[in-house]
């Protein structure tokens, strides 16, 4: 996390940064309270069921704090950015948290104390004062740009957050300039929208990774960046693959900045295609920053079919995104790579592996079986609740189990499984399995082995479950995008 307490750098402009109507007239100060989200929350992701509830004590452990260090992650996870020269403008010292998930696409952090906070899924950064609960969400810039002027442009991801704005003093907002040759001349500041009229308001501080913010009120707000010049920016190359029966294979390409706006937006447009794609895991940072109005290209070894030839790199704040489409009649590995179409500098690759390919199939798979039981089942829970229902889960007959989806786990399918977990399993136990940090820390103790305090864990969660420690429960639970693909297939293996 970037602190920028210890930070020297000061925005160069004519003078300090006042509140101002976008229009030009001045903005008197508000009440800080919070303020109606001008999103429009039906566009958001699909409605689920709520899975906390402010004030209870299982969700007050609920914030997994991490201890690893920053890296790159795929999917909801927060893309560290890598570049070497921004990083020397940085320092890390905020506690990283996992928040929970809440229903359409925003999320949940629970704090207990004072102190600064990194939300490990946006990036952001809260500093607070004292024990607080935050709701936020990530919204998209096609909404908002209009009210960019006068060369003021989005430099990170606009977010609409709801807590009291009291306890919040300072807001860290992830950003994805590189500063480390072309800072100066950059003026920063806050896009704010109050009672739906946008304003400027002025940054407090700025590192290589983060714009901070002093919390006036809230309501949608994002970091911006004023410039004459064109501005390079740390990008991601995102790969979804279409799930057909068809021998050939198609691909999208995503070109964007490392932006959660940007790949809300590019996720959104691809779940709501008329053909059913799945993300491909693989390393999404550019090897080269991205400049605006530069020109780039996809190349593919084999030859594919690529459309467009080319695309120009744009902070336009557009719905749709551009993307190239790839498409092979032949077999995979697939070689790609993004290059500068001026230079022909290499700007991102990846290989396709028929893995890959074979991974993304057995994904769909899974998911298709794993809805089909969940439409077959009014809900676990359920039957839990119901007494009556619960000899149906297990088979106590002499020759043992006859059904073994619906078997209680055993020993040896758990510490398959916790074999497969890898550094996020604290998360997965406190977010899926609804276990607090103190049973994760009670796991721990139990053994020194790193595979055994997994396995301990997923053994707490199987005497909690009782009747409704199965396999197909837990495979039911565990379908968070951060649940690792090696879970998801063992799991699947155990149907077979």
């Amino acid at each position: 996390m970037a602190s920028l307490e210890n930070n020297n750098h000061v925005e160069e402009s004519d003078g300090d940064i006042s509140p101002v109507d976008l229009k030009g007239s001045a903005v008197e100060n508000e009440p800080s309270s919070s303020e109606t989200s001008t999103e429009d929350s039906s566009e958001d992701d699909e409605s689920e069921k709520e899975d906390a509830d402010e004030g209870g004590s299982d969700h007050e452990n609920s914030a997994e704090r991490e201890s690893q260090k920053d890296g790159h992650s795929f999917g909801d996870v927060y893309i560290t950015p890598s570049c070497k020269r921004c990083n020397a403008m940085q320092t890390q010292c905020s506690e990283r948290v996992t928040p929970r998930k809440l229903s359409r696409g925003r999320l949940l952090m629970i704090l207990q104390d004072e102190g600064s906070y990194q939300c490990s899924v946006t990036g952001l950064v809260f500093e607070v004062s004292g024990k607080v609960n935050i709701k936020y969400s990530t919204l998209s810039w096609s909404k908002f740009g209009e009210y960019l002027k006068d060369s003021w442009k989005f430099a990170g991801p606009i977010f609409d957050v709801e807590c009291d704005p009291a306890i919040l003093k300072a807001i860290q907002f992830p950003h994805s300039l590189c500063l480390a040759d072309q800072e100066h001349g950059m003026t920063f500041g806050l896009l704010h929208l109050k009672n739906n009229s946008p304003i400027i308001e002025p940054s407090a501080d700025h590192s290589g990774s983060h714009i901070k913010w002093n919390v006036t009120s809230l309501s949608p707000v994002g970091p911006i960046v004023q410039t004459s010049q064109p501005v390079e920016h740390h990008g991601v190359v995102l790969v979804y693959k279409v799930v057909d029966h068809h021998a050939s294979s198609s691909f999208r390409v995503y070109l964007a900045t490392n932006n959660h706006s940007d790949i809300k937006d590019i996720e959104k447009e691809v779940r709501h295609s008329k053909k059913k794609y799945i993300k491909m895991e693989k390393p999404p940072t550019c090897l080269k920053l991205l400049e605006e109005k530069k020109k780039y290209r996809l190349i593919s070894e084999p030859e594919a079919d690529i459309t467009p030839e080319g695309i120009q790199f744009t902070l336009a704040a557009v719905k749709f995104k551009g993307y190239f489409e790839v498409y092979y009649e032949q077999s995979p590995p697939f070689k790609l790579s993004l290059m500068e179409a001026d230079s022909d500098q290499t700007v991102w690759t990846a290989t396709l592996r028929e893995c890959d390919v074979e991974a993304v199939n057995l994904e769909e798979t899974s998911k298709r079986r794993t809805n089909g039981t969940k439409r077959r089942s009014s809900s676990s829970m359920s039957e839990e609740e119901n007494p009556s229902k619960k000899g149906r889960w297990i088979d106590s007959s002499v020759d043992g189990p006859k059904n073994v989806k619906n078997s209680i786990i055993t020993d040896q399918q758990l510490m398959v499984i916790a074999k497969c977990m890898g550094k996020e399993w604290k998360q997965l136990g406190i977010s899926y399995l609804n276990l607090l940090k103190k049973d994760i820390d009670q796991s721990q103790a139990k053994d020194e082995d790193l595979t055994i305090q997994k396995f301990n864990m997923l053994d707490e969660w199987r005497k909690r479950a009782k009747n409704n420690a199965t396999v197909t429960h837990l495979s039911n639970i565990l379908d968070g995008e951060d649940v690792p693909n090696e879970v998801r297939t063992v799991l699947e293996s155990m149907f077979l």
